[in-house]
C-alpha cells in the first residue's frame, strides 16, 4: 500500500541519505515537522501518513508487517533505494518490523519511545472512550470536540494532540479498525535481527539485546526551547 506522504528536498544539494519520518498511534504526517525542520537543511525527508490514518489509504489491517510493507512501497514510489527510518511509537515498531523483509533498503534506524516488545497493557481505552464520544456527538468544530473530550481526559495536551486529526467534524484516523486491531498494535511478534543499528529512548534494553542484537541505546535529545516541552506522551504501543 502507497501511503500519503509528504516529500521535501534538502537545501544542500550534496545531502546525505534521505530520511522517512514515521508517526504514532492516532499520529498523521505532521507530528514529527520539528525534526523534519532541523533535518531538512542536509537530508532529503519523506513524512508519511500510516495506514488508517491522516489521508493514507484504510485497511481491516494493523499488523506490523503490513506497515511494514506499506513503508516499502512507499519507498519504492519516491524511487527511493536506502533510508535512514526515525519512527515515534508505533511507527518505532513499524520500521523495526522493515529489518525483517528488507534490511538492504535501511541505511539507520532510530526508534523512538519504544521497543520491539508486546506491552500486553491497554494504555489507550480512556482516549478510545474520548473519540468515539466524539464521534457520537453532534461536534463538528474542534471547540465543541475539545468539550466531549474534557468529560473522558484530564491530560490538555493529550486532547489537543488528538484534535489536530478532527477535521470537517470527522477523525482522520480509522477509530473502529484501530479499535479492533488494537492487541496488534500494541503487541509484536518476534522478526528476525536485521543489519542495522537501532536507537532507543525507553527501557525493555534486555529484550532488544535479544531480537535487535546490534543496536545502540540512547537519549534523543529535547533541545532548548519552548518548542520542546515535554508533555505527557500517549504512552508506547
Amino acid at each position: 500500500m502507497k501511503l500519503n506522504s509528504r516529500a521535501q528536498s534538502a537545501q544542500n544539494p550534496h545531502n546525505h541519505s534521505p530520511i522517512v519520518l514515521v508517526h504514532g498511534l492516532f499520529g498523521s504526517l505532521d507530528n514529527l515537522g520539528i525534526l523534519a525542520r532541523d533535518l531538512i537543511a542536509d537530508h532529503d525527508i519523506v513524512q508519511v501518513d500510516m495506514r488508517n490514518h491522516g489521508l493514507s489509504p484504510r485497511s481491516p489491517e494493523m499488523t506490523y508487517p503490513a506497515m511494514a510493507q506499506d513503508l516499502l512501497d512507499t519507498l519504492d514510489a519516491h524511487q527511493i533505494e536506502r533510508a535512514t527510518f526515525i519512527g515515534h511509537s508505533m511507527g518505532g515498531k513499524a520500521v523495526m518490523a522493515l529489518t525483517a523483509t528488507a534490511p538492504e533498503r535501511i541505511s539507520g534506524l532510530v526508534a523512538i519511545d519504544i521497543a520491539p516488545v508486546d506491552y500486553h497493557v491497554r494504555r489507550h481505552d480512556e482516549i478510545f472512550a474520548a473519540i468515539r464520544a466524539v464521534s457520537e456527538s453532534a461536534a463538528s468544530t474542534r471547540q465543541q470536540a475539545a468539550q466531549v473530550m474534557r468529560e473522558h481526559l484530564q491530560e490538555e495536551g493529550v486532547i489537543q494532540f488528538l484534535l489536530k486529526s478532527f477535521v470537517d467534524g470527522d477523525w482522520r484516523f480509522n477509530v473502529p479498525v484501530l479499535w479492533d486491531q488494537y492487541p496488534h498494535i500494541v503487541g509484536w511478534e518476534t522478526i528476525p535481527a536485521g543489519r542495522t543499528d537501532a536507537v532507543y529512548s525507553r527501557r525493555q534494553l534486555a529484550l532488544c539485546d535479544r531480537r535487535l542484537p546490534r543496536r545502540a541505546a540512547g537519549p534523543v535529545p529535547a533541545g532548548p526551547g519552548p518548542r520542546h516541552r515535554r508533555r505527557r506522551t500517549l504512552g508506547p504501543c
